[in-house]
Order: C-alpha cells, then sequence, then structure tokens
C-alpha cells in the first residue's frame, strides 16, 4: 500500500524509537489529510492520535497487542459476572472536527451506553455516543495530551496500565478527569486486583486464567 502526503515547507517530521515500537509525528496536518490517512490505515498495526493539527503514527509491539487483548477479556468477564450490557468496540476510532482531535484506544467498551448503539455497525460521534470506557497501554512513554483528547470527547472513564500499575480516570462535572481506586462501572470490584492476573499472564495460559479471574470476581461479589 502506497500512501501519499503532502509536505508543505511548514511540516515538520520526527521518528522516536522506543523499544519494540515507534512513533511518527508530524505537524500542520489538516482534518481532511488526517481522515484521509485514518481510513487508509484502517486494519494495519499502526495507532493514530491526532490532536489540534499533531499527527502521531506508534507501531504497535506484540506485547502491547498481547496485554490489550488480554485485558478486553478480563472487561467482557466483569460484565458477565455483574450483568451488564457490553458492546466491545477494540481499538475503534474516535473523532472529533470540532474539537479537531481524534484517538484510537487499545480497547473501548459501551456499557450504560450500549442500548443507543445497539445493533449498529458504523457508529457517528457526531450523533452518537462516546464510548463509557477506554483502555489504553502504555507501555512506552504515552503521547502528550491523550488524557486531553479523552476530555473533549467526553470519554467517562480511562484504565491506564503501564506494565507496573492499573489507575482508573474518571471524568468530573469540571471537565477534568481524576484518579480513582474503583470503576464507576464495577463498583463492588478493586480494579488494582486485575493487575494480579495480568502479571501472572506469563506463567500460565490465557484460559487458566481468566477461569482464576472469574473466580475471583465472583469472590469479590460474595464478599
Amino acid at each position: 500500500m502506497t500512501l501519499l502526503v503532502p509536505s508543505p515547507p511548514e511540516r515538520r517530521t520526527r521518528i522516536e524509537p522506543i523499544g519494540s515500537e515507534q512513533r511518527l509525528a508530524l505537524r500542520a496536518i489538516d482534518w481532511a489529510t488526517y481522515q484521509t490517512i485514518s481510513k487508509a490505515l484502517t486494519g494495519q498495526h499502526v495507532r493514530l492520535t491526532y490532536d489540534c493539527g499533531r499527527l502521531e503514527f506508534l507501531t504497535i509491539s506484540s506485547k502491547h497487542g498481547i496485554l490489550s487483548r488480554f485485558f478486553s477479556r478480563l472487561i467482557a468477564i466483569l460484565t458477565e459476572e455483574l450483568n451488564l450490557p457490553i458492546l466491545s468496540c477494540g481499538d475503534m476510532t474516535c473523532d472529533n472536527e470540532a474539537a479537531m482531535c481524534g484517538i484510537e484506544p487499545d480497547e473501548c467498551f459501551y456499557l450504560e451506553n450500549e442500548p443507543r448503539v445497539r445493533g449498529q455497525d458504523e457508529i457517528d460521534l457526531t450523533v452518537d455516543p462516546p464510548p463509557d470506557l477506554a483502555v489504553e497501554i502504555e507501555i512506552s512513554p504515552a503521547p502528550r495530551n491523550r488524557m486531553g483528547i479523552y476530555t473533549a470527547l467526553q470519554i467517562r472513564e480511562v484504565w491506564r496500565l503501564d506494565g507496573v500499575r492499573l489507575s482508573v480516570h474518571q471524568l468530573t462535572d469540571s471537565g477534568e478527569y481524576t484518579e480513582s481506586t474503583q470503576s464507576r462501572y464495577f463498583r463492588k470490584i478493586e480494579v488494582a486486583g486485575l493487575l494480579e492476573f495480568i502479571e501472572r499472564r506469563t506463567q500460565t495460559d490465557e484460559n487458566s486464567l481468566r477461569k482464576s479471574f472469574r473466580e475471583w470476581v465472583r469472590q469479590q461479589l460474595a464478599a
């Protein structure tokens, strides 16, 4: 696939190697060009972040992908045990032309708003609500202002996993994120407890871990 992007003189490009991941940053990218690039790269192993003309490309390492998919399965189990509706949207592009920003979470989910998008294969954030929950896998330094983009998109909760710590960030009425020990969607579960199962992923297979995690969730609910 060949993708041609216009390169005016004022555009600056920077490539930053980050372990097995690389980040490419372009400046002075207009909205239409961002949309063209985003559509052209659909299905590729590249994560895009757009913020007021600055477009970043991040290649995804195998560790990044493994953590993301495993995390998604844990959240699915939580919804099953709590009898909550869910629509898993993976790394769906979430963007807003009015705010001039766009982002691709590692994973995102509709929970409270699932009935409002049920049955839709195409979600349009100009008329549909944003996902309720987004997950960020931050095994490499996070691009600047990603939380600012989530604020602009009004995603109510973001979970951030850096491989060592799992944190929960909730959007307040004042338009800022505050860190919490619990999720507004899984109130009976200590979210930090998920980290143990993520750390154990190198010791056993995923199916065994999922069974252990389900048992742990049931114990939390019973307590």
